[in-house]
């Protein structure tokens, strides 16, 4: 299995973000420190959620102080970027990162109209956008001569300057929250990022991506490769015992709630819609699903069943909600001496 760090870095207080910047490039240096495959940017705006923002000006930093891991999007709001600027960002962000650059893309967050209306646009027209902004922006990376005359954007240029350094273009990749979005990629071909799901709703679902796969008329081993760019997501927190390990976790899991819930109260033109009576948690508000949580050897065992389940690859939140630092790096820490050995992938 490959691990990444998702880097949702919140910072509840304005005055406060510098100092997470910080923290949060210390805890990518940790993550090629200890040997993780990846690190995972995403995007958000106006209320803290990630302290950075920008994933594109921030994987530049990472890739300045790193050498080794690579760096995702997960994701970047294709919503809010013309996708030809999009192409000539991620280009040099390829180049200067020597070919580690995976795209994520996605219309971004499903609950923050107040980020869409921010960048002049609507979260229905989000969605809507997102197959072309893809098209136009493969184009981009691979055509000469390009011409797009489309719905949300029109046109011309002879050919981007600097090509991507990964030819013909950077693995691309799409977050899909819904099984229908995840039928649609496996159709494509296309990798996909899969949030907080239950291991019931992990088995079914890469399931049917390989079914939808084969039905379509890809290869096996196209197939194969397909599933193993793919990625599922968890939060993490290790401790000494597995009683502390829940405790942090559940804590940190309240804060992260609390601050997305405050953001949307406040920002959003409606505030947030209540429950439909009878509706269940997400599985992404459950601290047991959430999380991986417990000591290395619990975790290990958590991680081997979602391996079970056909999980490749981990994206791994390691500071939810704002742990204090030394909380993050004491976690870290702990998963590269005790678990990550377990599930290194072997080299040829």
């Amino acid at each position: 299995m490959r691990f990444g760090s998702f880097v949702f870095a919140i910072s509840s207080n304005p005055e406060g973000d510098h100092q997470v910047i910080e923290n949060t490039l210390r805890e990518v240096d940790l993550a090629e420190e200890i040997g993780l495959d990846a690190v995972w940017l995403t995007e958000h705006h106006f209320d803290g959620a990630v302290a950075y923002a920008d994933p594109l000006v921030f994987g530049a930093a990472v890739a300045s102080r790193t050498k080794r891991v690579r760096i995702g999007f997960a994701v970047v709001e294709l919503a809010l970027h013309h996708p030809v600027r999009l192409a000539v960002q991620t280009a040099l962000l390829d180049h200067l990162s020597h070919g580690r650059l995976t795209v994520g893309t996605g219309r971004g967050s499903a609950f923050n109209e107040y980020e869409y209306i921010g960048f002049g646009t609507a979260m229905d027209e989000g969605l809507e956008m997102l197959p072309e902004a893809e098209e136009l922006l493969v184009k981009a990376w691979t055509g000469d001569d390009v011409r797009h005359d489309g719905r949300f954007w029109k046109v011309s240029f002879p050919r981007l300057r600097p090509r991507p350094y990964q030819q013909p273009h950077p693995p691309l990749v799409r977050a899909c929250i819904s099984e229908d979005s995840l039928v649609e990629m496996a159709k494509i071909g296309r990798p996909v990022l899969i949030g907080i799901q239950t291991v019931d709703t992990l088995r079914r679902r890469f399931g049917l991506y390989h079914d939808t796969m084969l039905a379509a008329d890809f290869a096996e081993d196209a197939v194969e490769q397909a599933q193993d760019e793919s990625w599922a997501q968890r939060a993490l927190y290790l401790a000494e015992s597995d009683q502390e390990a829940l405790e942090v976790a559940t804590e940190a899991l309240g804060r992260y709630q609390a601050h997305l819930l405050e953001a949307r109260i406040k920002y959003n033109p409606g505030g947030v819609p209540p429950r439909p009576p009878g509706q269940a948690p997400l599985a992404s508000e459950i601290v047991d699903i959430a999380f991986l949580a417990g000591t290395p050897r619990r975790v290990a065992e958590q991680i081997a069943e979602l391996k079970d389940v056909g999980v490749r690859n981990l994206l791994l939140n390691f500071n939810v909600g704002q742990m204090p630092p030394d909380q993050v790096e004491r976690s870290l820490r702990l998963f590269g001496e005790k678990v990550l050995p377990k599930f290194r992938v072997k080299q040829d």
